[in-house]
């Protein structure tokens, strides 16, 4: 099974973002959504797992805070703030967030911890990433997708 993992998209979504969604099986979102419209773009590329990011309004009340789902044999927790995990993470193989707009990609105590870091506007001079992950037999492997943009993005 083949994941996109983004967060931060923040009303933009980039052309080369897009081309990584045409391989997707299913796509994990961080939250920092900002329209609507984004969530419809990206479901009509793969089921969609998302949560509500802190500049998710009143537009997005109906999405979860933290979500706990399971793709290809491995749990993920799923919450935009990296101090809003739940404090049980029993059974929990990858917790993805977003928010810092950094991407993060670490093993703490068994379990793989993602921020796909920001693939919406260039903010804070970071560079602009997401992530693709083969998820198999209980296992992640994760590939960094750098987006290239001018310096001025």
């Amino acid at each position: 099974m083949r994941l996109a993992i983004l967060s931060d998209t923040h009303g933009l979504l980039r052309p080369e973002v897009l081309g990584h969604l045409e391989t997707a099986d299913a796509i994990l979102h961080g939250g920092d959504i900002n329209r609507q419209s984004v969530l419809d773009e990206l479901e009509r590329y793969a089921p969609l797992y998302v949560v509500r990011g802190n500049n998710d309004k009143e537009w997005a009340e109906g999405l979860p805070h933290d979500l706990t789902v399971t793709l290809g044999g491995v749990t993920f927790c799923m919450v935009h703030n990296k101090k809003e995990v739940p404090a049980d993470l029993t059974g929990v193989d990858v917790v993805v967030f977003g928010h810092s707009h950094k991407y993060v990609q670490e093993e703490r105590d068994g379990i793989l911890w993602l921020n796909p870091g920001s693939c919406g506007p260039r903010r804070f001079h970071q560079e602009i990433t997401m992530m693709m992950a083969e998820v198999a037999d209980g296992a992640v492997r994760v590939e960094k997708i750098s987006i290239p943009h001018p310096a001025q993005a």
